[in-house]
């Protein structure tokens, strides 16, 4: 089961994570039928998009978490096909031309495995595009939790819910995954939150928050909150690449 989010407030302080994946559509190459699926759709605003690059095609989408499933469904209607899913569990009956996914892959703990998961669900000459959480991203708001951590919250000092890989090692894994055509890069993205204690609680500390007891949650957020500072330090990872034969 997927880590729970507060997807209302997610979506209402989600503009960086909307810009960054405004990048990643432009990449795209598709026909209008083509089936596409969005892997990590939170609550449904990349999928929209999507829905307005293939208007004759399919697209799926799938994400962890049940209330941004629940979210995204009430954006989208019947226009999309939406479920809860883990990316791990991944095991679709028909292959799709392309798989989109942003702002999600850092979250998923096995990246050995993750990419063969995601070659099966493409066919022979889909394309992938990527983007998530790279080497060194938020490496100053880490710092920040660690510091929180000590004083409030030991057992989480060190602890870290996300992968944050670099373009080596990505690249390393597709090949091994069957991908060709791969392209791998870092991007900064110095970001300034509208809300920015909102913006951390629901998209950075979800995890972390998971973890505490209820009586517990409000002072770490708070105090996480209170400690960082705009711009906060966002890494992007960027992959491209071909689903190779077979």
């Amino acid at each position: 089961m997927g880590t729970p989010w507060d997807a209302h407030t997610y979506d209402r302080t989600s503009q960086p994570q909307q810009a960054w994946a405004s990048e990643v559509l432009a990449r795209l190459d598709l026909a209008p039928d083509a089936r596409v699926l969005d892997v990590g759709c939170g609550s449904g605003r990349v999928t929209e998009a999507l829905l307005a690059i293939v208007p004759h095609g399919r697209v799926l989408a799938i994400d962890a978490s049940a209330e941004m499933v629940a979210l995204a469904r009430e954006r989208l209607g019947g226009r999309a096909d939406v479920w809860c899913q883990d990316a791990l569990e991944l095991d679709l009956e028909e292959p799709v031309d392309a798989i989109v996914s942003t702002a999600t892959l850092h979250w998923v703990g096995d990246h050995d495995r993750l990419w063969g998961v995601l070659a099966r669900a493409l066919r022979s000459g889909g394309a992938l595009e990527v983007q998530c959480g790279g080497a060194g991203n938020i490496a100053k708001v880490r710092e920040v939790i660690d510091e929180v951590s000590r004083e409030l919250a030991p057992e989480l000092e060190g602890w870290s819910p996300w992968v944050f890989a670099d373009p080596e090692e990505t690249t390393r894994r597709l090949t091994q995954a069957g991908f060709t055509s791969i392209r791998c890069w870092l991007s900064e993205r110095p970001t300034h939150p509208e809300d920015v204690d909102a913006f951390v609680r629901t998209s950075i500390l979800a995890a972390h928050l998971e973890r505490l007891p209820d009586g517990r949650r409000e002072r770490f957020a708070a105090a996480v909150g209170a400690g960082v500072r705009p711009p906060l330090d966002y890494v992007r990872l960027n992959v491209s690449a071909l689903r190779g034969p077979g």
